[in-house]
């Protein structure tokens, strides 16, 4: 079975006639940093910061604020709050705390979030709701994709699909992030993969 082109998949869906107004779940600003030049001018988007997997609330602001940041300075998005809720991380962490990197505690932190994003973007009336999680080369984005689809079905919203790091998306994130003098973490967020950073340090 052939795999599916998930940045064809979006390219087509942005190139409908009437912009879509999308809620644009992000994890931090150089990952948001491509996506959203990708996006601009091709749909209406709300950047949507909901990452309870943050390791803590201090790394949390940190990541709010540059994301915030960038908005501002670019006018590529508008912003959508959402609260600091690590306890959400934790529910769906328990029972997974040595799970390898990519493995199942990711795919539940993934649709965690993707859910939590879908469930928003019905509430307050979005068209779409997407990730920019798909630009990171470590993550799975056949996962991601497949995840969003599904929160989309529960939720009754249209999931966009993508693979942001297409067509050059990672290395265009990281002269982005050069260019705005963004903060760039070393490791996803979450306390685990921290720890992990730690060691390869």
């Amino acid at each position: 079975m052939n795999k599916i082109n998930y940045d064809a998949a979006m390219l087509r869906v942005l190139g409908e006639a009437r912009q879509k107004r999308v809620l644009l779940q992000a994890c931090c600003a150089p990952c948001a940093s491509h996506c959203l030049s990708e996006l601009a001018g091709r749909a209406e988007v709300t950047v949507y910061f909901y990452n309870p997997n943050l390791s803590d609330a201090a790394e949390y602001e940190k990541r709010r604020a540059e994301l915030l940041r960038l908005i501002g300075e670019t006018g590529w998005a508008d912003a959508l709050g959402c609260a600091y809720a690590p306890e959400d991380f934790a529910a769906v962490a328990a029972g997974y705390e040595d799970a390898p990197e990519g493995g199942a505690r990711c795919a539940r932190c993934f649709r965690l979030r993707l859910e939590h994003t879908a469930q928003a973007a019905k509430e307050n009336g979005y068209d779409m709701f997407g990730t920019t999680l798909t630009l990171s080369p470590l993550k799975n984005a056949e996962l991601i994709n497949r995840i969003g689809y599904e929160a989309g079905e529960k939720y009754g919203v249209e999931y966009l699909p993508s693979d942001f790091k297409k067509r050059g998306g990672y290395l265009h994130s990281v002269a982005l992030s050069r260019e705005f003098g963004l903060y760039r973490q070393n490791y996803c967020g979450c306390v685990y993969s921290m720890r992990r950073a730690d060691q390869r340090e």
